[in-house]
């Protein structure tokens, strides 16, 4: 007779003791679930009529086909099959308000002696109607202590649904001023907010949403000699980063002060999950132990970004942390979560613990904090984009294009890029087809790339450098600082 899994979903797990999955024994899908109803007769009503027949709004599902699809209940089982049982959900709950139960007289019987008020337990009634939250659960997510480095797309979502959810002290870390850019996935900012500070603009719309929490501001850069300070007095690290040196940092810092990180990226129209916590399981460093060169690694400025997809990212982080500090359900610790947008498709891989890890192994060899920005192969704060690429400015390009003899200007842009704005004598050879047309390089005197920002057109003229191209450089800060300086009429972006 072959063994399968049953999967039982949230709704109906009080019948059956709380388990998720029940073993069965059958040779089709009705003979299983015959077998778990028999086993937990509670659940008959739940799945047949009186008749007998499937509830019209409970699908069964063999592995990840539909049985309707297949021979319904006389659809054959192999060993190992999973049956899913699948009803329909109502998209929120008609519970009654927690306004009904009232605070207890005497308070809730909590530590710190703070009752929950009656707002309170108003605002968080959904989560104390769960029996795996609670009052209790409530009062740790309001003693949890979060710091979110980064306030931007994925630090945004997953600071709304934090503060949302009662987390009592929130940290954020960032330096950077909002943009119009940002607004198309940094749900926390408006229009009216551009040049502001994102951390004074998030911590006040989180005091707004959530009166009841405390939202300390980190202002500035995190760096190697103020990390361990600013992370020791939180309990949960969430990684918003959109940098590999930050995030090696921060993930060092980590493990070095035995918390867990939530850790979480985006690219494109992918994205990355997964909890790291040296105690019980693998870090970054055992997943990643070195980071790719900068020039493999365009940022969402430059590779561009679905505007849903942090959003979807952030909330699963914020999802975890909620876990994490509830000491609920089963963190991604161990796993790691990919999800693809256009696919719709989510893939969830095994990570083993990394038993010569520099820094969480037995033998680990770093004891500290190092150089990241070295580590990682990119410059400081405030150096040239790319090493041993000589730029230059706006305005002095404005000058030579004037003269008698102008450099050769290539736009190693996208087409679509192209077609927003353009300098008038440059010629279009995006990044990916630059070495395709080298042949045609060769004869001109000086040779002036650009991009957006200065990063890929660094990278361009360092392949060329490379090759023996002696007289290359990149316009400093790419077309947008060419609007700022030179010609306002091309947009930014």
């Amino acid at each position: 007779m072959p063994k399968a899994t049953v999967r039982i979903p949230t709704p109906l797990r009080s019948l059956t003791g709380g388990r998720g999955e029940v073993p069965a024994e059958g040779p089709t899908v009705g003979a299983l679930v015959q077998h778990v109803t028999d086993e937990y007769p509670g659940l008959r009503r739940h799945l047949y009529s009186p008749e007998g027949q499937l509830r019209n709004f409970v699908s069964l599902y063999l592995n990840d086909e539909d049985v309707r699809n297949l021979k319904r209940a006389e659809t054959p089982v192999s060993e190992g099959d999973v049956v899913s049982i699948v009803p329909a959900i109502a998209g929120g709950t008609g519970a009654p308000s927690v306004a009904a139960p009232t605070a207890p007289a005497a308070g809730n019987p909590e530590p710190d002696g703070r009752a929950f008020g009656r707002d309170e337990l108003l605002r968080y009634s959904r989560h104390i109607l769960l029996p795996e939250v609670g009052l209790a659960g409530q009062k740790r997510l309001r003693d949890a202590r979060v710091l979110l480095v980064g306030a931007g797309g994925l630090g945004a979502p997953a600071a709304l649904y934090l503060a949302a959810a009662g987390v009592g002290h929130i940290g954020l870390v960032d330096f950077d001023a909002i943009e119009l850019s940002n607004l198309q996935r940094q749900v926390l900012y408006t229009t009216a907010d551009a040049g502001h500070s994102k951390l004074e603009t998030a911590k006040r719309r989180l005091e707004a949403l959530n009166p009841g929490i405390e939202v300390v501001a980190h202002s500035g850069r995190l760096t190697a000699e103020n990390a361990m300070d600013v992370l020791r007095p939180y309990d949960i690290i969430v990684d918003g980063t959109d940098n590999f040196p930050t995030r090696y940092l921060v993930s060092d810092a980590a493990v070095l002060l035995g918390k867990p990180y939530v850790y979480g990226s985006i690219y494109r129209f992918e994205g990355q999950v997964s909890v790291f916590d040296a105690k019980r399981g693998p870090c970054y460093r055992c997943l990643y132990p070195e980071p790719p060169p900068p020039d493999m690694t365009p940022s969402c400025g430059e590779a561009g970004v679905l505007g849903v997809l942090p959003g979807l990212i952030g909330v699963l982080q914020a999802t975890e942390t909620v876990k994490l500090a509830l000491g609920i359900g089963d963190p991604l610790i161990g796993r790691l979560l990919l999800y693809d947008a256009l696919a719709l498709q989510f893939r969830e891989l095994h990570l083993a613990k990394n038993p010569t890890c520099v820094l969480c192994s037995p033998t680990a060899t770093q004891k500290g904090l190092i150089d990241y920005p070295a580590f990682c192969g990119v410059p400081a704060a405030g150096a040239a984009p790319v090493a041993g690429v000589p730029e230059i400015t706006p305005e002095a390009l404005d000058a030579e294009l004037r003269s008698g003899e102008p450099p050769l200007v290539i736009d190693v842009r996208e087409p679509d890029e192209w077609s927003l704005g353009h300098l008038s004598s440059a010629r279009l050879i995006p990044k990916g087809e630059l070495l395709e047309h080298v042949d045609e390089l060769t004869s001109a005197r000086e040779i002036v790339l650009y991009c957006r920002s200065g990063q890929r057109s660094g990278q361009s003229a360092r392949q060329l450098i490379e090759l023996g191209f002696s007289h290359v450089k990149s316009l400093k800060g790419g077309i947008n600082a060419w609007a700022d300086k030179v010609d306002p009429s091309i947009p930014k972006y």
